[in-house]
């Protein structure tokens, strides 16, 4: 019952009965680009306050591995089940493996508003676990090719891609400002970042709608695996990060990571290096099943898990 999530449903309401609301594409990328920057901003100067240890390398490692190891583990599942061939499981999966900003700032924005607050240090997870995925998705769908795996166009796209800089350069510059530079800016990035969320989600949710009522690629057994895909990868970052030694807020967050699936850094490169790949098929899964999956019921079963199984580790 959270704003975000409501003006989510709104959105998808909206769309599914036609309704000729929209927000205007510059208008949607302008609140993009303002959300990575407050949490990329935000992150830094919590990682800037708490110091940097060896639980941010512990988190950054099941980070990656996470991202690269998911791939694998779903494309068998779409080939056999999803009946999916061998380019289009490995684009699909690649999604899978990688992140979705959205429902990260959104199961933060949760959480703290419950006082059950991540490490700032996650958002730098967050962009790690951006590309490691897209290398194991043409891996997967080129095993069997001809086609060069690391072409320079590719390779420049994934490193440089507007997500993943703008994440990782607010993110330096938060720690470079610190508690005492961030004051100036705070009410900016801080006190209107909710209500900014949710004009967001109310675009997002209108797209994924759309998406769903467009798309003839997504069949039966794609739509059931994009909800069983975030469970059991959700359910792996809860592992993971208990494993780790995260608190259980960063638990919670890992596994709704692990959960997540790209809409915007994997579709870029996806685009570039296997554009065979039915596009419409894997943003239907992702944005369309995957997304709203994560954010009405996600985000409440995997701080559930988290808070289930940390203490359990602690007392081992």
């Amino acid at each position: 019952m959270s704003p975000p999530v409501l003006f989510f449903v709104l959105g998808a309401l909206a769309a599914a009965a036609r309704s000729d609301l929209a927000v205007p594409e510059t208008v949607a990328k302008g609140l993009s680009l303002y959300l990575m920057a407050a949490i990329g901003l935000k992150g830094g100067v919590e990682v800037s306050r708490a110091g940097i240890d060896g639980q941010l390398g512990l988190a950054l490692l099941a980070g990656v591995v996470l991202s690269f190891s998911i791939p694998f583990l779903v494309a068998p599942v779409l080939r056999r089940f999803g009946r999916l061939d061998r380019v289009n499981a490995g684009a699909v999966a690649a999604h899978y493996g990688s992140v979705s900003v959205v429902t990260f700032v959104t199961a933060n924005q949760i959480y703290a508003g419950s006082g059950f607050l991540a490490a700032g240090f996650m958002v730098a997870v967050l962009a790690a676990m951006e590309t490691p995925a897209i290398l194991s998705g043409l891996i997967i769908a080129r095993r069997e090719g001809g086609g060069r795996l690391f072409e320079p166009r590719l390779l420049h796209e994934v490193a440089f891609n507007g997500s993943v800089v703008l994440l990782l350069g607010s993110f330096a510059i938060g720690m470079l400002l610190g508690e005492d530079g961030y004051q100036p800016i705070l009410p900016l990035f801080t006190t209107g970042f909710t209500g900014v969320l949710c004009l967001f989600l109310l675009d997002m949710g209108l797209i994924a709608m759309r998406r769903l009522m467009q798309t003839r690629a997504l069949t039966v057994r794609l739509a059931m695996l994009g909800v069983v895909f975030p469970l059991v990868n959700g359910t792996l970052g809860v592992v993971a990060g208990v494993l780790v030694g995260l608190d259980a807020p960063s638990v919670a967050v890992l596994g709704v990571l692990a959960a997540s699936a790209s809409y915007i850094a994997v579709p870029a490169a996806m685009r570039l290096s296997l554009p065979q790949a039915d596009a419409g098929l894997y943003l239907a899964m992702s944005l369309g099943v995957t997304f709203p999956f994560n954010i009405v019921l996600g985000i409440p079963l995997f701080r559930g898990l988290a808070e289930a199984l940390t203490p359990l580790m602690g007392a081992a």
